[in-house]
């Protein structure tokens, strides 16, 4: 029982894992209270401390979960494939909107909050029900700062700044995706998610891509490379994030989906069948062991 390791909740980030005696010590601190939502190997679901027999002071000793793990139905960590519900109508008129404000940039915070909240919403994760994006405008406003700095550049900026604004907008793409996936939550509870992949590696696949273009079809695998580093660069959940698609697959749709999108009328369904085709290729599966463990 003493060998159990703790997860705790605090200020929207997964603390842990600690040993069951300096969980103790956070307790009696006041750093986790009966509110704090806990999880431990064998519990279906993170629950309040409160409500664990035993664990806060003055109560038995918390009870052995069941052995064997998460049972297969487990709420929390389930393995297997992501898949999204995107309604036709829904997906169109949301789609032009946002397209309408980034082209007008000033309600650019609000349209893109508004389609992150949608989309996330349509995403089914195995064992995480009810995914909820709790991102606000005014976090954004940064973002919206400085694209109004990179566009006024283009206009009156020499060549040389033009082309250090090409980099700008790179670091602006990865801090975008750190400020995503940092707020996806799940049952009205933050789920702690966390992007670690470095900015020198997200400059590097996207300068890579760059390259590959040159290649005219090798770009397809220079970009399913891509998506499965950003994955694995996904922290602060029990399972691990995987793309499972081949460059071939991705190659093949992309021009099914380029082609379509030159006729206009098909591009809702072909880019809603895209769409969900990616994610799909995106699955939960237990996370591997450290190389030197």
């Amino acid at each position: 029982m003493a060998g159990r390791s703790w997860f705790f909740a605090s200020q929207g980030q997964q603390q842990g894992p600690f040993p069951e005696a300096r969980l103790r010590e956070l307790i009696a601190a006041g750093a986790v209270t009966a509110e704090t939502l806990v999880w431990t190997e064998g519990m279906a679901n993170w629950q309040r401390a409160g409500e664990i027999p035993g664990l806060l002071a003055g109560t038995n000793p918390p009870a052995m979960p069941r052995s064997g793990g998460l049972p297969p139905s487990g709420g929390g960590y389930d393995d297997g494939p992501l898949s999204i519900d995107l309604g036709l109508w829904d997906f169109t008129w949301r789609s032009l909107a946002l397209f309408v404000g980034l082209v007008f940039i000033i309600p650019m915070p609000w349209v893109v909050v508004m389609y992150c909240q949608w989309i996330v919403s349509c995403v089914h994760v195995p064992g995480r029900p009810n995914l909820t994006f709790t991102g606000r405008p005014v976090t954004l406003m940064w973002y919206f700062a400085a694209l109004a700095l990179i566009i006024g550049v283009a206009f009156a900026g020499p060549q040389w700044l033009n082309n250090l604004m090409l980099i700008v907008q790179i670091v602006l793409y990865w801090l975008l995706i750190k400020w995503f996936v940092a707020n996806i939550s799940s049952n009205g509870q933050p789920l702690g998610l966390s992007f670690s992949g470095s900015f020198w590696g997200y400059l590097g696949w996207n300068i890579l891509a760059f390259v590959s273009v040159i290649t005219i079809v090798g770009w397809a695998w220079v970009y399913t490379a891509q998506i499965r580093w950003m994955c694995r660069h996904i922290e602060g959940t029990r399972r691990e994030v995987v793309f499972d698609a081949t460059g071939l697959a991705f190659l093949w749709r992309s021009l099914v989906t380029f082609i379509a999108c030159a006729f206009v009328i098909p591009i809702p369904w072909v880019m809603r069948w895209f769409i969900g085709w990616q994610v799909s290729q995106t699955a939960l599966v237990e996370r591997r062991p450290p190389a030197n463990a």
